[in-house]
């Protein structure tokens, strides 16, 4: 009992800190948005390359990096999907650091709000999967929401859809072609390598402004990308094997909310009433959501014959790739 209790704060612990981690992401950004966010975006890719490798090499999982690599090469449906990944999770960095550098910290914890039910959406769209009837009202809600900010702004909001959609499609590619998380960094990574180095080659030529070898807090802080990206993945990892699925569920919202918060409080960025209606809406479809997901939960485990649902297996799926 007593290693069951270890193992379990340990998780907790593991999986707060990888999600607090993520919450405080838009304050190493902003040290940075003196940078073109393109720019910051192909440092974040090799700095990420450069982590994820040694992380392997140290951890005695480079053989099994390259295995995994020459079985993706042997299935063109397996290098596709690797590729779709790549594209999407890119697309999904360069998005978030685009709106902290644009004071859009408020819009971007919207679209990690809703990531969730636009995952189990996406896994019906696409997986056939099923989602109970409160399940559908959450996220009918998360539209009402987006619905009420779109008209009350004459905006879209396409920055936290832009967010959402991205990281959903990448928890969906993820489930199709699976592969580890420090794997799946690694190999993403290294595909999209030659567009990164060629990006800012082309910015910088080949002079060691390439890495702003004349500014050293912003060389470092660029460097740094590299475990921004991977220290909170290795704890996620770390949670998701020693608690609930249903407990990590709670404890994806804590990302999201402290971004709220630096938004509002630190950024001043603009939070109307309007906002805070349309916010109230998903938060009421999320505690929804997330006990209908407890509920779930609790059945299965104590049923005879356990069964994760299809909607728990996006859900996580998505979780583990963020």
């Amino acid at each position: 009992m007593n290693n069951e209790n270890s193992a379990l704060k340990l998780g907790i612990l593991s999986g707060a800190g990888a999600y607090i981690i993520w919450g405080l992401l838009p304050l190493y950004w902003k040290l940075l948005d003196h940078v073109p966010s393109e720019e910051v975006l192909a440092h974040r890719i090799i700095w990420s390359l450069v982590f994820v490798a040694l992380l392997l090499l140290l951890m005695g999982k480079g053989k099994g990096f390259i295995n995994e690599w020459k079985k993706i090469l042997k299935q063109p449906r397996l290098i596709a999907g690797v590729t779709a990944a790549a594209v999407l999770i890119t697309g999904n960095w360069y998005i978030y650091i685009w709106s902290v550098a644009n004071e859009r910290v408020v819009e971007a914890s919207l679209g990690y709000y809703i990531n969730p039910l636009v995952s189990v959406l996406l896994g019906v769209i696409f997986l056939k999967e099923r989602l109970l009837k409160v399940q559908w009202v959450s996220v009918i809600l998360a539209g009402v929401a987006v619905t009420i900010l779109t008209a009350a702004s004459g905006s879209f909001p396409y920055v936290a859809l832009g967010l959402a959609f991205s990281f959903g499609l990448y928890g969906l590619t993820k489930k199709i072609v699976q592969v580890g998380a420090l794997n799946g960094v690694a190999l993403e990574t290294l595909i999209m390598i030659p567009l990164a180095a060629g990006f800012l080659i082309i910015q910088h030529g080949l002079s060691s402004a390439v890495f702003y070898a004349g500014d050293t807090a912003t060389f470092w802080l660029l460097a740094g990308a590299g475990a921004a990206t991977a220290v909170p993945l290795l704890l996620f990892g770390a949670g998701a094997k020693r608690i609930p699925l249903s407990l990590m569920g709670f404890l994806q919202y804590v990302a999201p909310t402290m971004m709220l918060l630096l938004g509002i409080f630190l950024y001043g960025e603009t939070f109307t009433a309007v906002h805070l209606a349309a916010y109230s809406i998903i938060w009421i479809a999320l505690i929804m959501f997330t006990a209908s997901r407890w509920v779930s939960y609790r059945k299965t485990r104590y049923s005879k014959k356990p069964v994760i649902t299809g909607e728990e297996k996006t859900a996580v799926t998505a979780a583990k790739t963020h």
